[in-house]
C-alpha cells in the first residue's frame, strides 16, 4: 500500500493537471469554433459581394446546413447574420488572442452593443481578466465603464512612482454608478453606507477586480481621539490599502485634508513593509474639477475625487417606517391566526 501522504500529494497533482488540461481543451474548442464562424462569415460576405447574393440566401443556407448537421447548433439564420457581422467587424482576422478566449455569446454582445473596434477589444480584455458573464459584460457596457475608467481627478502622477501611478489611475472610475441601490434623492450618508455594505457583492463589481473588503466604520485611534473610516479595502494587484470616504453633495476642499489624515494613519498603523502607499478615494455626488485639482495639488498622499450616482426613487415611492411597522404587525397577526386554526 502506498504511503497516505505521498498518495494524497500524487492525487492532488493529477487533479490539477487534469483540470488544467480541461481548461486548455475548452479554450481550444472555443477558438476553433470562433475561427469557423469567422471563416463562414467571410465566405458569406465574399459571395454576396462577388455574386450579388441577396439576404434570402441566408434562409436557404441555414436550412441546408441544419439538414446536413442536425446535431450541431449555431446554424440558424440569425446566427449566420452574426457570423457575417463578426467577419465584417474584424476584416484582418481574429488573431487577437482575447477574441478567441471569450465565448461566441460575448462576441455577439460586443457586436450588438458597440461600434468602435478599440472599445470592443477593451471590453473583451476586461471580460477575460475579470471572468465576466455575458450579462455582466452587457451591464458594464450599459454603464459606460470604458468612458468612466481613469476619469477621476487625482494626484497620482505626483505622489506615486511609475508604474504604480498608472495602475492606480486605472482602478479609479468617474462616476461610480450604483444601479443596484434603491434610494431616494435626499438619502443620508449613513443610509448610503449601510446600503453599499448590504450590497457588497455588487459594490465590489462596480469597484472592479482586485478589491478586498476589510471593513466599514473602520476604527482608528490617533492620540487620545477615535476616528472612523467609512470603508477600508485592500487592493490585491496594487498591494496597498484603499480608503474610501462617502460624501453627500458637492466636493469641499476640507474633504481632502481629512482623507490625507486617514491615509497617514493607515500607513503608520496598518501598512507593512511589502505594502505600497495607501490610496484614498473621495466619492461625492458632484464635484467641480478645478476645486478638486487645487485641493489635491500640494498633498503628498495619493488621493482621487470622483462622483457617485444611483437611480433616484421619489421618497413617496418607498414605504415609511410606520408603513413597514404596520405591515409587519399585520403579517404577525395573520401568522398567529393561521397557527391557532391549525391547532
Amino acid at each position: 500500500m502506498p504511503d497516505e501522504g505521498s498518495y494524497s500529494a500524487f492525487l492532488d497533482d493529477l487533479k490539477t493537471r487534469i483540470r488544467s488540461a480541461q481548461v486548455k481543451a475548452a479554450l481550444a474548442v472555443n477558438r476553433e469554433l470562433l475561427l469557423l464562424y469567422w471563416q463562414i462569415g467571410c465566405e458569406i460576405l465574399a459571395r454576396q459581394q462577388a455574386e450579388a447574393w441577396g439576404t434570402k440566401v441566408l434562409d436557404r443556407l441555414a436550412q441546408d446546413l441544419k439538414r446536413e448537421f442536425p446535431d450541431m447548433k449555431g446554424f440558424s439564420r440569425s446566427n449566420l447574420k452574426y457570423m457575417r457581422a463578426f467577419a465584417e467587424a474584424w476584416p484582418e482576422g481574429i488573431g487577437q488572442a482575447v477574441l478567441g478566449q471569450i465565448t461566441w455569446y460575448h462576441n455577439i454582445a460586443l457586436l450588438e452593443k458597440l461600434k468602435d473596434p478599440q472599445e470592443r477589444l477593451w471590453y473583451a480584455r476586461e471580460t477575460l481578466a475579470n471572468g465576466w458573464s455575458r450579462n455582466v459584460l452587457v451591464a458594464q457596457i450599459k454603464t459606460r465603464l470604458y468612458q468612466r475608467e481613469g476619469g477621476a481627478v487625482n494626484n497620482f502622477a505626483k505622489t506615486l512612482p511609475a508604474p504604480q501611478s498608472d495602475l492606480a489611475k486605472q482602478i479609479v472610475r468617474d462616476p461610480y454608478t450604483f444601479d443596484f441601490l434603491t434610494l431616494s434623492k435626499d438619502v443620508e450618508e449613513q443610509d448610503l453606507k449601510r446600503a453599499l455594505v448590504k450590497h457588497m457583492r455588487d459594490f465590489l463589481l462596480e469597484l472592479g477586480v482586485g478589491f478586498a473588503f476589510i471593513g466599514h466604520n473602520y476604527a482608528i485611534t490617533v492620540g487620545d481621539q477615535d476616528f472612523q473610516i467609512d470603508l477600508l479595502f485592500y487592493h490585491l494587484e496594487l498591494r496597498c490599502f484603499v480608503v474610501i470616504e462617502l460624501e453627500m453633495g458637492d466636493f469641499k476642499p476640507e474633504y481632502s485634508g481629512m482623507m490625507n489624515f486617514y491615509i497617514a494613519a493607515i500607513d503608520d498603523q496598518n501598512r507593512k513593509e511589502h505594502d505600497q502607499p495607501t490610496i484614498g478615494i473621495i466619492l461625492c455626488q458632484t464635484r467641480q474639477k478645478a476645486i478638486a485639482e487645487y485641493a489635491l495639488s500640494n498633498l503628498r498622499n495619493p488621493i482621487a475625487v470622483a462622483e457617485h450616482r444611483w437611480p433616484e426613487v421619489p421618497p413617496d415611492a418607498l414605504p415609511s417606517a410606520e408603513q413597514l411597522e404596520s405591515e409587519l404587525e399585520n403579517a404577525v397577526r395573520q401568522l398567529e391566526g393561521e397557527s391557532k386554526e391549525g391547532g
